[in-house]
C-alpha cells in the first residue's frame, strides 16, 4: 500500500481532527486549489482568446456577423464538453481516489493547453481546429465536480461550508487569472520562438493596467503557454503531496494507480462521446434554436445511461451505489437551485468578453435605412480592462458566502441572494437594450458594468450557501456525488449563457436573455423557499 493511502480517516472525531486529520486535509486543499484554478482557466480561456480573435480579424473567410457567431461557439463548445464531462467526474473519487485523480485530470490538461499553443500561432488555423481544442478543453470544466468531490470527505460537517467554498471560490480564481493573465502574457514573446510571430491588432485593445492601441504587436499563442508553465508543478505537487483516502465510505476499493487511470479514462470517453453526438446535432440544426432544450436533457441521461451499461462489472457495481442519489427528490431540488449561482458565474464569465465587445465596442448606426452592428467604437470600453471584475469578485465572496451561511443557514441567504439576482438580471438587459440600439452605447456602459458585477457577487455568495444546504442535507457518502451531479448539470451554464445571448444579439434583443434568465431566478426562488423556509419544509434553513 502506498503512504499517499490513508486507512483510517474519521474526521468527525474531534480528537483524530485535530491531532492528524487537519494538518492532511489542509495540506490536500491548498494543491487542491491552484490545480482547480488551472482546470477553471483552460476551460474558460476561449471567452478571452475570441475576443483577441476579433481584435486581429480573425473570420475564418465569413462575414462579420456570422464571424461573431462562430467566436460566441467556441466558449459554448468547451461549456458543452465541461459540463458533460462532470458528470462521469462526479463518481471518480470513489473509484479511483482523490490523488490519483487529481493528478492525472492535471496532466490532461496539457493538451488542449499545448495544442491551442500551436494552433494560435497561425491566423490560417482552422476553425474546425479551433473547435477541437475548445472541445478538449472541457477537461478543465469536469475537474470541478471530482475536485469538490474529494474535499468534502477530508473535512467534517460543520467546516464543510468554508472548506468547499475556499477550494470552489479559489479556484474559480482560474476565471479571473485567466482573464488578466491571458492579456498580460500576450504583450510580450513571453517563449521566444515558441511564442510565434507577432500578430498586428486591427482593433483596440488592452490589459487590466492600461488599453492598446490598434497596430500593436501581440503573441496570441501565450494564451495556451501560459497555462503549461502553471500544470507540470501542479502535476508533481499532485503526485507527490496529495492522499488517497481508503476507507469503506470514500474509496473502498482502491487498485493501483494505472487501473484508476484506466477507470478515468474510460468514464471520460463515454463522457466526450456523448458531447460529441449533443454538438453535432446542435451544430447540424443549428437554425432552430430550440433544439439545445432537447439535446442537453439527452446528453445527461445518455452519459448516466451508458456509464452504467458500458462499464466494467467492479466500476458498474460502484456506480449503482452512489446512483441512489438520483431517489432523494432534494438531489434535484437542489440542482435547480446550484444551477441559479454556478450555472449563472460560470456562464456570465464564459459570455461576458465577447458581450461587451459587440454591445458596447461597436457603434450601433442605420445605414441606408437598416440597423447595424458591425462598426467599430473607438469610444468603447477596453474590454480587458473590465472583463475581469465580476468574476473577482464573484469567487473572492464566495468563501465569505460559505461563513455567512454555516452562521445563519444556506437556505436563507439563497433566497436573498435570488431576489438580488433577479433584479440585476431586469437592469443587465435594459442597459443593453438601449445600447443596442444606440451610436453611443458607452453612455450605458457604466450602469450595466456595475449591475452584472453585482449579479457575479450574489452568484458568487449564493455558491457557498449551496454548498452548507447540500452538506447539510445529505449524509456523508451522499454529499460527495451530489456536490459532483449538481455542479455537472449547473456548469451547462457554460453553454447555454454564451449560446442564448448570442442568439438574442443575432436577433437584435439581448436583453430578452437577461429577462428569461430574471424568470428562472425567480423560479429558483419560489422552490428554495417551498423545499428549505417555508413551512412544509423538511430541513428548516439548512
Amino acid at each position: 500500500m502506498s503512504k499517499a493511502d490513508l486507512t483510517k480517516w474519521d474526521v468527525e472525531n474531534e480528537s483524530f481532527w485535530n491531532s492528524t486529520g487537519k494538518k492532511i486535509a489542509n495540506r490536500n486543499l491548498w494543491i487542491s486549489i491552484p490545480s482547480l484554478l488551472v482546470g477553471f482557466a483552460v476551460w474558460l480561456m476561449w471567452g478571452i482568446i475570441t475576443v483577441q480573435m476579433k481584435n486581429l480579424g480573425f473570420t475564418f473567410g465569413k462575414s462579420p456577423e456570422e464571424a461573431m457567431g462562430l467566436l460566441f461557439m467556441l466558449p459554448a463548445i468547451a461549456g458543452l464538453t465541461g459540463a458533460t464531462l462532470r458528470i462521469p467526474s462526479t463518481f471518480f473519487i470513489r473509484l479511483a481516489g482523490g490523488r490519483n485523480t487529481i493528478f492525472f485530470t492535471t496532466v490532461l490538461l496539457m493538451i488542449p493547453a499545448f495544442g491551442t499553443a500551436i494552433g494560435l500561432q497561425n491566423p490560417n488555423t482552422s476553425f474546425e481546429f479551433f473547435m477541437a481544442m475548445a472541445f478538449l478543453s472541457g477537461f478543465g470544466g469536469g475537474n470541478f465536480a471530482s475536485s469538490m468531490s474529494n474535499i468534502s470527505f477530508f473535512y467534517p460537517k460543520k467546516t464543510q461550508g468554508y472548506a468547499l467554498g475556499m477550494n470552489a471560490g479559489l479556484g474559480n480564481f482560474g476565471v479571473t487569472t485567466m482573464q488578466i493573465l491571458i492579456p498580460l502574457a500576450m504583450t510580450v514573446p513571453m517563449l521566444g520562438f515558441l511564442s510565434g510571430d507577432p500578430m498586428v491588432l486591427s482593433s483596440p485593445s488592452g490589459t487590466i493596467f492600461k488599453r492598446i492601441a490598434a497596430g500593436s504587436d501581440t503573441w496570441l499563442s501565450n494564451a495556451g503557454w501560459v497555462w503549461i508553465l502553471w500544470l507540470v508543478p501542479l502535476a508533481f505537487l499532485g503526485w507527490f503531496k496529495m492522499n488517497n483516502i481508503k476507507t469503506e465510505s470514500v474509496t473502498p476499493n482502491l487498485k493501483s494507480p494505472l487501473v484508476s487511470f484506466g477507470r478515468i479514462s474510460w468514464l471520460l470517453l463515454i463522457g466526450f462521446v456523448c458531447a460529441a453526438i449533443g454538438l453535432y446535432f446542435i451544430l447540424t440544426f443549428k437554425s432552430i434554436t430550440w433544439v439545445k432544450w432537447i439535446v442537453l436533457p439527452v446528453i445527461i441521461a445518455m452519459v448516466v445511461f451508458m456509464m452504467k451499461r458500458l462499464s466494467p462489472k467492479e466500476i458498474k457495481s460502484n456506480l449503482e451505489r452512489q446512483y441512489k442519489i438520483f431517489n432523494n427528490k432534494h438531489t434535484w431540488v437542489m440542482t435547480v437551485i446550484y444551477t441559479m449561482t454556478f450555472g449563472s458565474f460560470i456562464g456570465f464569465a464564459a459570455a461576458v468578453g465577447l458581450a461587451i465587445k459587440f454591445i458596447f465596442g461597436v457603434k450601433h448606426v442605420m445605414v441606408d435605412g437598416v440597423m447595424t452592428h458591425n462598426l467599430a467604437n473607438p469610444d468603447g470600453p477596453a474590454t480587458f480592462m473590465y472583463v475581469w471584475v465580476g468574476a473577482f469578485v464573484g469567487a473572492l465572496i464566495r468563501p465569505i458566502g460559505g461563513k455567512i451561511a454555516d452562521k445563519v443557514g444556506g437556505a436563507i441567504v439563497t433566497q436573498i441572494v435570488a431576489i438580488v439576482m433577479v433584479i440585476c438580471s431586469v437592469g443587465v438587459g435594459y442597459y443593453s437594450s438601449l445600447a443596442y440600439q444606440s451610436a453611443t452605447p458607452q453612455d450605458y456602459f457604466m450602469p450595466f458594468f456595475i449591475l452584472i458585477v453585482i449579479l457575479f457577487a450574489a452568484t458568487g455568495i449564493g455558491n457557498g450557501s449551496t454548498f452548507r444546504t447540500i452538506s447539510m442535507v445529505f449524509n456523508v457518502e451522499q454529499a460527495g456525488p451530489v456536490l459532483g451531479w449538481t455542479s455537472a448539470v449547473a456548469a451547462y451554464g457554460a453553454f447555454l449563457i454564451p449560446k442564448i445571448i448570442s442568439e438574442q444579439m443575432k436577433a437584435t434583443t439581448p436583453e430578452f436573455a437577461m429577462y428569461g434568465f430574471a424568470v428562472f431566478y425567480a423560479v429558483c426562488a419560489v422552490l428554495n423557499w417551498w423545499y428549505y423556509l417555508g413551512p412544509k419544509a423538511e430541513f428548516k434553513n439548512p
